[in-house]
């Protein structure tokens, strides 16, 4: 079953992301594609059996994670066939630019598809700044703990209700791989790693400034490193050291402090100063809340002896 696809290469015909769905035989149960994600596109596929498939060449990297079951399948891709019995944890990559054809037993599984352009910009960043120095290798079948705990992370987003914090939670983990790919599956070795200055007063001000100004909406890595002019990429890394601890952490902790001020200084309901901190998701706040305060918002409120008239949700 050949899936067809406007994009070329050439004369050649390519599959993009967006168009890989269309003539696919299993569409996924859940997916990232509706979300504000950037980075990886996350496709959840149920089983299926006599699974037979031909596609053009992807023009992005694909990574298949075995997510329970177990499936034999058949993969023949650059002249190999590799026949083999997937089980949970197992992973293939196939790199873009790979024509491809399955045949056999298609797992649960999660598909990861990552742009070129997000491992061209890593590499880049890390020092492989000719495109002849990154190559990502074809995997027919392994095991890697990190792409697991990532494809992990990404699924179990996918399983709670949309809200701000997803954002930078994919978009970290989207820079995650893109990095692993180059350090573990690049044909070519990639240099040292020079270490950069960590950010200046004025730059963290006006990190904080922009984080104070935007917690009720979703912000991202690349909102914030824009803002000191480096790469996404580097930000994680300098903002860490710089502060001692993750983007994603501080945001957190910026959004719960404001949760705090607001139900100290109004008589807000507790659902609307959810909204106001960035907490689309009640039960995320509540749980992120008592986390870092050692209360659920309700007790943290009736100690400060307001009134609400909000549902308690303890």
């Amino acid at each position: 079953m050949p899936v067809e696809s406007p994009s070329t290469s050439g004369n050649r015909k390519v599959v993009s992301i967006g168009s890989v769905l269309q003539a696919l035989p299993d569409k996924p149960v859940a997916t990232s594609r509706a979300r504000q994600w950037s980075g990886v596109t996350v496709d959840v596929h149920e089983p299926v059996k006599d699974y037979a498939l031909h596609t053009p060449a992807h023009d992005h990297h694909l990574i298949s994670y075995c997510l329970s079951g177990s499936a034999r399948l058949i993969q023949r891709r650059d002249g190999v066939t590799h026949d083999h019995v997937f089980s949970p944890g197992m992973l293939l990559l196939m790199p873009a630019g790979y024509e491809s054809a399955w045949d056999g037993n298609a797992p649960h599984c999660a598909r990861l598809r990552i742009p070129t352009s997000l491992v061209t910009a890593a590499a880049d960043q890390i020092g492989s700044r000719s495109v002849s120095q990154t190559e990502i290798r074809n995997v027919f079948e392994t095991s890697d703990a990190f792409i697991e705990r990532v494809a992990q992370t990404l699924v179990a987003e996918l399983n709670r209700p949309e809200h701000p914090a997803q954002a930078l939670i994919a978009d970290t983990m989207s820079c995650a791989l893109a990095a692993h790919l180059l350090r573990s599956y690049n044909a070519f070795q990639a240099p040292d790693v020079q270490k950069l200055p960590p950010l200046g007063n004025s730059e963290l001000a006006r990190i904080e400034k922009y984080i104070a100004d935007h917690l009720d909406h979703p912000i991202g890595l690349a909102d914030l490193a824009s803002l000191v002019n480096i790469s996404r990429f580097h930000f994680a890394r300098v903002f860490k050291r710089s502060t001692g601890t993750t983007p994603i952490k501080y945001v957190e902790s910026c959004r719960i402090r404001r949760a705090q001020d607001l139900i100290a200084e109004t008589d807000l309901p507790l659902a609307q100063i959810a909204l106001m901190a960035g907490f689309s998701d009640q039960s995320h706040f509540t749980r992120r809340f008592h986390n870092h305060v050692g209360v659920t918002p309700a007790v943290y409120a009736r100690e400060r002896g307001r009134r609400r008239s909000a549902r308690r949700f303890d």
